[in-house]
């Protein structure tokens, strides 16, 4: 498994929270492909990135926020459009995997940068940013029904 170190710009994106199980079906990726449709915001000038905001091994699982987003243009409109958050996502130094899998196996690609690879490196996790899963394709239409994420965990270099 390969891990490389890069730098991320900012992003603007419009989002959508689910809560409950990461394992369980994600409805709230479908309401926000179809708004992101109707407003032209779809790949590859957007990008879909997915945020799961807490740990399964710490949170219970009907209780993990997973934010569904799709990265919104400078000038966009927010205003106009009130069934729907929005917010800024952080530039920054990540450390990123690219994952190619079914969709359950992404938890173990989180575990090997967590528990194998961020040890073994000069880079601690930078917890003022989250990790962010940047979706690049849609698995129903995989041969294989496998997702493509480029996995980024947010990195910082370690205290001496």
């Amino acid at each position: 498994m390969k891990v490389g170190v890069t730098e991320l710009p900012a992003y603007e994106v419009a989002f959508i929270r689910r809560v409950g199980s990461y394992f369980e079906p994600q409805e709230h990726w479908d309401r926000l492909m179809l708004w992101s449709s109707k407003n032209g915001l779809t790949p590859p000038s957007q990008k879909f990135i997915g945020i799961s905001l807490d740990d399964p091994q710490v949170v219970e699982g009907k209780e993990c926020r997973h934010d569904a987003c799709v990265t919104i243009p400078e000038g966009f409109n927010k205003e106009n459009h009130k069934e729907i958050q929005f917010k800024r996502l952080d530039s920054g130094c990540y450390g990123l995997y690219p994952f190619y899998d079914k969709v359950e196996n992404l938890n173990n690609a989180y575990r090997y940068i967590f528990e194998q690879w961020l040890p073994s490196n000069k880079y601690e996790v930078d917890e003022r940013r989250n990790c962010l899963e940047f979706n690049l394709n849609n698995p129903a239409e995989d041969p294989e029904g496998k997702c493509r994420v480029d996995l980024y965990v947010p990195v910082k270099s370690r205290e001496a």
